[in-house]
C-alpha cells in the first residue's frame, strides 16, 4: 500500500497517465522538460481500476501480470487464502510490480452471518498470510459475491471494495462479449471486476486494456482511484467506483 496524501498520490499519476499518452516518437528528453506545461494544457483523463478475483492460480495469473508489465498497467488483486500456499512468489511480484492486493476471504464463504470467529478465520487468516509473505499491507476487503452485512462491515478492519462494471466473466468465457460488456459501459471512475483464474478472463483483460488505453483512459489501482478522487477510504465503508 503507498504512503502519502491524496494531492500527492494525484499529481504522481497525473504525471504518469500522460508519460504513456506520449506518443512514442517524442524524445524522453523533450518529454519529461515539457511535461509539466502540457500537463495543466491537456483536459483530465479518464481514470478507472481493473481488479481480479479469486486469485492466485499459477496457470494464469503469472501470464496476466506478463502483460500488465508490458503495458505499464497496475491492478487490484482480492485473493483468497487457501490459493495462496504454493504461489507465494506471485503475491510477491505482485507487491513489487505496484500491483495492490487485498483479502476475498479463504475459502471464498458469503461473510454475511458469520460468528466472529469465523469472520476472523476467513479474513483475518488470509491477511496473515500476505503479511508474512509481504511484511507489510493493510490487505482491504472485498466480500464474495459483493454480499456483507453491518457486522461485517464492523469487523472489515479496512475499506469494503465491490465493483461498479462487471461483465460476469465466468459465465460463458466468452472474450467478445467480456470486452463488450466492460468497454461499451465504462465511465470514468469505475472498479471493473474481472477473475484472473480463467485463461478467457486474461485474454479479455488485455483487449480491454489495450482498447481502453487507446481511448486515453489510464489504469490505477483502486487506492489510487479513491486518492485521485479525493476520496479518503474509510474502515467499514463500501467503495462501489472511484466516486465512493
Amino acid at each position: 500500500m503507498r504512503d502519502g496524501g491524496a494531492a500527492g498520490v494525484s499529481w504522481i499519476l497525473l504525471v504518469i497517465c500522460f508519460m504513456l499518452a506520449v506518443p512514442a516518437s517524442i524524445p524522453r528528453e523533450e518529454t519529461a522538460a515539457s511535461a509539466p506545461a502540457q500537463i495543466q494544457a491537456e483536459p483530465e483523463m479518464p481514470v478507472v481500476a481493473l481488479t481480479f478475483d479469486d486469485g492466485p492460480r499459477a496457470e494464469t495469473t503469472g501470464r496476466l501480470l506478463d502483460e500488465l508489465a508490458l503495458r505499464e498497467v497496475p491492478a487490484t488483486f482480492f485473493l483468497l487464502g487457501h490459493r495462496i500456499p504454493g504461489n507465494e512468489d506471485l503475491v510477491r511480484r505482485m507487491g513489487a510490480e505496484g500491483h495492490q492486493i487485498g483479502v476475498h476471504t479463504y475459502d471464498h464463504v458469503e461473510v454475511t452471518g458469520l460468528s466472529r470467529a469465523d469472520f476472523d478465520l476467513q479474513v483475518g487468516k488470509t491477511r496473515s498470510l500476505l503479511l508474512d509473505i509481504l511484511g507489510e499491507g493493510e490487505f482491504w476487503l472485498r466480500p464474495p459475491y459483493g454480499i456483507t452485512d453491518a457486522a461485517a462491515r464492523q469487523w472489515a478492519g479496512s475499506p469494503v471494495v465491490l465493483w461498479s462494471v462487471d461483465p460476469e466473466d465466468w459465465k460463458d468465457h466468452d472474450v467478445g462479449r467480456i470486452v463488450a460488456g466492460v468497454v461499451e459501459h465504462v465511465q470514468d471512475g469505475d472498479i471493473i471486476l474481472l477473475h484472473d483464474i480463467y485463461s478467457s478472463s486474461v485474454d479479455a483483460a488485455v483487449q480491454i486494456v489495450d482498447a481502453l488505453q487507446s481511448r486515453g483512459y489510464c489504469f490505477v489501482t483502486v487506492e489510487e482511484l479513491l486518492a485521485w478522487n479525493g476520496v479518503t477510504p474509510q474502515p467499514g465503508q463500501v467503495y462501489r467506483s472511484g466516486r465512493g
